[in-house]
Formats: C-alpha cells, structure tokens, sequence
C-alpha cells in the first residue's frame, strides 16, 4: 500500500531500508511535507508519519545523529514563543514513567527554547525504539532508535467508520473495510477516476474507491444482488429492505454523486464498446465456496432450456471454472484499462501447492504487488496488483503466460485448472469442518 502511495505522489524508501525490511519503521525519501500529509490521507495501514531528525542503533548514535542535524532545519519549530511535546513510543516494549522520563531529559542538549504544553502543543517531537518483532525475546536495549517530529498521522479511523457491521447492504462476502481501503489504494484510485468492478456483488469496493473521489460503477450476474431484492444476508432479516442496494450505500456516506450505475452482466461476456474506459480494476472475484461462479450458457444450453421451458428461454446459467474466470478477468482488463491503470483482485490459494506460476498473466499486464493474506494453515488468499503497460492488441486476445512465453489460450491450462479445482475444494471442506 505505501509504495502505491508512493509512486502516486512521488516518493521512495530510502537505500538502507532494505537493511531492515520487518522492522515497523520504515524510513522514506519524500520531497516535501505536504507531500507526506497527501500519503497519510489516504493509507490505512501506516500509523504516523515523522520529520526524521536523527537515527541509530544505539543511544550514542542516536544523539551523535542528532546533533549533525542541521540547525536552522530545526529553529523554526524551538522558537520562544512556541510550545512542544515530547512523547515516546516503544514497539514490544513497555517503559515505565520514570524511564519516559529519564530519555526525555536526556536531550536538553537540543537547542528547545519553547514552553512545555502537554495537552495542546504547537509541535511534537516523538521518539520512537524498536524492539524487535518477537514478543518471547525482548531485548535489554532497542535495535534501532528514532527522534523527529510529528507531521501527521494515517486513516484508521475510516476502519470504524466504514465498518460492514454498521452498512445497510451487506452479502455473504461483503468485503472488510479496512482490505478495501487497501485495495483502493493498490489501484491507486485518486480523483476523477473511472473505477469499474465486474463482480460488484453489494458494492463495498466501489465505496472505498468513492470516498477517494473516483466515479465507480460495476456489473454482476445476480439480477437479485444489483437490485436489492431477495433474502437478506443478516441474522433475524429475511427479505432485504428498500435501501439495501448499491445506491443506498454510498448515500449512506454522502457518496451518491460518484456512483455510476451497476449492470446486470456476464463478466466472461463483456457488454462495454471497445477502447480504453477505466482508470482501475478493483475486484474480489466469486471462489465457488461461499459465492457461486456462474456465467450465461452456450447457445447450445440456451436451445435446450427453451425446448424444456418457456418460462425463461433467455437466460441460462452454467459453471464457470476458476482458471477461467481469472483468464477473462485479465482480458478485460489488459483491453478496458487505460494504460498504466491498474487491476486489483483477490486470488484464492492452497498454501503446501502454491508456487509463483500459478498467478495469472497476460503480456499487457506487468506484476506489480502480491500479498498473502493467511486464512487457515493451509489456505489463503493473494492481493495481486497488476498494471497496464502495453497497448491492447487482437493478438493479445486469448493469450497467456506459460513456462515464461505467453502462448495462445486454446482451452484450461491442465496445470491451473487441477490447481484451482483443488484450491476451492480444499477451502470448503476447511469451511465445513471450521463449521462443526
């Protein structure tokens, strides 16, 4: 998420933060602070953001780092007139008041000229040790340490406000608030975006990317789903209510003006005219386990549900595979994407199977994030980001990546289809069990 961020209002980590890539303190090369103050407003996973003064791995190197600093980069905020804060703050690591107390005092050789206000400070300067990431090994002194001051601070709080629990229309597989705030960030949504979802479901992705000031729509093949109509998904509610639809959620949040439209469309039959019309591709597609993939049939379904019934000859329904539906998620989105728009989804996994060919490619697509998020011992699920970084050709039209050579998509990939067949009967066992 914050390289997202980053590459979208300029940025970068600084060289040694490789050093230490499962440290919870990330150093960053960001030009200016109203730069970092447009980063922290929108991420949701990083807590604060600091003007870095001094860093090391000890205290010595701490105050020797402190002191090379320049000084008229700090005058401004000691001024006379001016009042401070100093706060600590110790990850896997409890200190008592008099040890705050004691590491306070010790800087008094800064040059602060201001008065102390503890409850209302002009600026705040924090310092900030790292204790390592163990819980059962703590160490008697901090890895590294850390003295700047205060700029601002991320967005959890959208985590309570957005949460489902408190949303008027919710489905089986509504998505977590805080994921789709992340997944919306991945897509590097901002302003004025066109954001399309072609599994749209109760529309918790659209409402992420709205509050970000994108324009969202989305599609799905649940007639019911789109329009807010059928058995309600809440304990002790059996038929949803009049504002439970797409639209009434993004009332709900002052979001209306950014809403579209949803459709009720096939997504392995796209209905949209050619060229490039979304700015991202932000989506969790149907796994078969709690969600059922469906998609419209072939003509040769279509002629014999009509000899069977004249109730409804028009539409059928038949299975869609996995493989298949991530192929023309990835079709769609290497011909709709504006280039260098980006396409974020969820890919379901079996963990003791997994191994990095079985993400989905295509040669318009580059591989930018994967991120595993465990959901058993065995199971789990990848946040994959990709971008748009090639023109959409008719060759590319049923292409896929194979042995490192895209080659033409005649039928599954023996491969992924066993895989994904697995993985999703993998998963609902693991779900009935859990249910037991």
């Amino acid at each position: 998420e914050i390289t997202s961020l980053l590459s979208l209002y300029g940025g970068q980590f600084s060289g040694e933060q490789e050093i230490r890539v499962n440290s919870p303190f990330w150093i960053l090369n960001i030009p200016s602070e109203e730069m970092a103050r447009g980063i922290m407003k929108r991420t949701v996973c990083a807590k604060s953001v600091f003007e870095l003064w001094g860093h090391g791995s000890s205290t010595e190197e701490l105050y020797a780092s402190l002191r090379s600093y320049p000084v008229d980069k700090m005058l401004p905020y000691l001024q006379p007139d001016s009042t401070y804060k100093v706060h600590i703050h110790t990850f896997n690591k409890t200190l008592t008041q008099a040890q705050k107390i004691q590491k306070i005092d010790a800087l008094e050789f800064l040059p602060f000229k201001g008065k102390v206000n503890l409850k209302n400070p002009e600026h705040v300067f924090w310092i900030l040790e790292d204790y390592g990431m163990d819980p059962n090994n703590v160490p008697g002194e901090p890895f590294h340490l850390y003295f700047g001051r205060w700029i601002a601070d991320g967005q959890r709080e959208l985590i309570e406000s957005y949460s489902v629990k408190k949303r008027h229309f919710i489905g089986n597989t509504s998505m977590d608030a805080c994921l789709s705030f992340i997944m919306a960030n991945h897509g590097r949504v901002k302003p004025n975006d066109v954001v399309y979802d072609p599994f749209v479901g109760t529309g918790g992705l659209l409402i992420s990317s709205a509050h970000f000031g994108a324009y969202v729509c989305g599609a799905d093949i649940d007639y019911n789903m789109i329009h807010g109509l059928g058995k309600a998904s809440r304990k002790n509610q059996k038929w949803r209510g009049p504002d439970e639809n797409i639209r009434a959620n993004l009332r709900q949040y002052g979001l209306e003006k950014y809403y579209l439209d949803a459709l009720v469309s096939d997504s392995s039959r796209p209905v949209w005219r050619k060229g490039m019309l979304f700015d991202a591709i932000i989506t969790d597609p149907p796994y078969g386990i709690r969600e059922a993939t469906r998609r419209t049939g072939s003509q040769k379904e279509l002629v014999k549900s009509a000899e069977r019934s004249t109730e409804n000859p028009i539409f059928v329904s038949s299975s869609y595979h996995l493989s298949d539906i991530f192929f023309d998620l990835l079709k769609f989105a290497a011909e709709y994407l504006v280039m260098g728009g980006r396409l974020v989804y969820w890919l379901p996994t079996y963990r003791p199977e997994y191994r990095e060919e079985i993400i989905p490619r295509h040669p318009c697509l580059k591989l930018i994030s994967n991120c595993e998020q465990m959901l058993s011992s065995h199971t789990s699920r990848r946040l994959i980001t990709m971008e748009k970084v090639e023109e959409f050709k008719d060759q590319d039209q049923n292409s896929y990546l194979l042995d490192g050579q895209y080659m033409p998509y005649r039928g599954h990939n023996s491969f992924r289809e066993k895989y994904f067949s697995g993985v999703t009967k993998r998963i609902a066992k693991e779900e009935k069990d859990n249910q037991k």
